[in-house]
């Protein structure tokens, strides 16, 4: 950068100013992308190795029979919950084997991966809204399981993990 004008190293420094300030505004996709160039240039290979995955997966199911080339932002969530949970899950059963070694890499992806989700909400919040989802839909016991976690999963879409939704109203709905 030292050989370049002042002129063309204001004019780089806005375009940096202008893409940080349209980030919002991109696709997850286009959001992947300059993550990974910017992964590339730093030689951050975990970070680039995560990004990869969430490419392949969004090309994936753009390039799907019947999928029609195009995906919604849920459609988009979906996909990046996908590969949280697989690496969670992996990184449990490296642990679980005692190999750390293993599940470390795992982790570190899920930090990398889980910036492209929106932000989680805590227990509390998840429960706040299981009860009153519950009390919306009258459940009175374990049989309606089924009906509150659909009311529940579609609400909290992209916001929490299953697994903890599903927790969380086994132990409202069981007590």
């Amino acid at each position: 950068m030292e050989s370049l004008s002042p002129e063309v190293k204001r004019l780089s420094g806005l375009f940096f100013i202008f893409a940080a300030q349209n980030k919002e505004n991109m696709s997850l996709q286009e959001q992947v992308m300059t993550e990974m160039k910017a992964a590339m240039r730093a030689k951050d290979s975990v970070a680039l190795e995560s990004l990869r995955a969430i490419k392949s997966a969004i090309l994936l199911a753009k390039t799907y029979k019947g999928g029609g080339g195009a995906l919604t932002e849920e459609d988009e969530m979906k996909i990046v919950q996908k590969l949280v949970k697989q690496r969670k899950d992996s990184a449990a059963i490296f642990t679980e084997q005692d190999r750390e070694d293993l599940a470390a890499p795992e982790l570190e992806q899920v930090a990398v991966i889980e910036k492209f989700l929106p932000e989680q909400l805590t227990e509390a919040e998840i429960e706040k809204v299981v009860i009153q989802t519950i009390n919306s839909v009258g459940a009175s016991g374990m049989q309606d399981m089924g009906k509150v976690m659909g009311v529940v999963s579609k609400e909290l879409a992209g916001q929490a993990d299953g697994k903890t939704i599903s927790n969380i109203v086994k132990a409202k709905l069981s007590s």
